[in-house]
């Protein structure tokens, strides 16, 4: 059994761990400088999801997968209950997480993401990276260029860029991207077009949505109190889809109220 990538913060505390998934296309290292700030205060791990970063690829991956990559991770470093946050497919990763191993979970925090199946939309950025041909680019400005022929908001570009590293084969060595391409585009509709199962989590819950989002809409959260009774809902000010990054100073005293942190 494969155990996913992470990176601890404030390893030797005692209270409660913060357990944090990135989105899609993303990585550990986005969460770098929450992890380093929650760290002072409660052990945080911050984690790749299979097909991310450098945690392990494979041909699988539901909704179910994610959350049972979970409990595995837990299981591997003797953690009984945890606080979970996720963004974006990382927030639909946790969701199941707390309706499939809803003992394991202390405290649940989703960001920007509701439990509904959303319509594709990551058409035109699959079809740019896979416009990339590693036998032929040289450098990483030859990736960003022919990104950019496909992906407007620089922002983006440089996101997907984090993903880039040197891959040695033999004597010679080529760029590539961190992440599964390849499942990612395959098994797109899966974790994207499907909404999360059914099922009721009776814990603590923290919806944070960004307040020029529109990934989290006021009609959904009917819905997303059928499944998570306890659920809260905070705007997070000046904030698109990527909270933590357009405002991380207002998102980690939210995220630190919640889990009753003071600092």
């Amino acid at each position: 059994m494969e155990i996913l990538h992470s990176k601890i913060f404030g390893e030797n505390l005692s209270s409660t761990p913060l357990l944090v998934f990135h989105g899609l296309f993303g990585m550990l290292d986005n969460w770098g400088s929450f992890g380093k700030e929650l760290g002072e205060f409660l052990p945080v791990h911050l984690i790749d999801l299979r097909n991310h970063g450098r945690s392990f690829h494979s041909d699988e991956m539901s909704h179910d997968d994610l959350a049972d990559d979970i409990a595995n991770y837990m299981n591997h470093y003797g953690i009984e209950k945890a606080h979970v946050l996720g963004h974006s497919l990382g927030g639909k990763a946790v969701m199941q997480f707390a309706i499939n191993y809803s003992e394991k979970v202390e405290k649940l925090i989703v960001v920007d993401i509701s439990p509904k199946a959303y319509p594709p939309h990551h058409q035109g950025i699959i079809k740019a990276l896979e416009t990339v041909n590693f036998d032929e680019v040289k450098s990483r400005n030859d990736v960003e260029a022919i990104l950019t022929q496909y992906i407007p908001e620089k922002s983006t570009i440089q996101f997907l860029a984090k993903n880039l590293y040197w891959e040695e084969s033999g004597d010679s060595k080529k760029l590539n991207w961190r992440f599964n391409l390849k499942t990612l585009s395959e098994k797109y509709n899966q974790f994207v077009s499907n909404a999360i199962k059914y099922g009721v989590f009776q814990g603590d819950t923290l919806f944070i949505a960004g307040e020029k989002s529109n990934y989290i809409l006021p009609q959904d959260e009917f819905s997303i109190k059928q499944q998570f009774p306890k659920a809260k809902f905070v705007k997070i000010k000046n904030a698109a889809h990527w909270v933590q990054a357009d405002n991380p100073v207002d998102f980690s005293t939210v995220v630190k109220d919640f889990l009753n942190i003071n600092g």
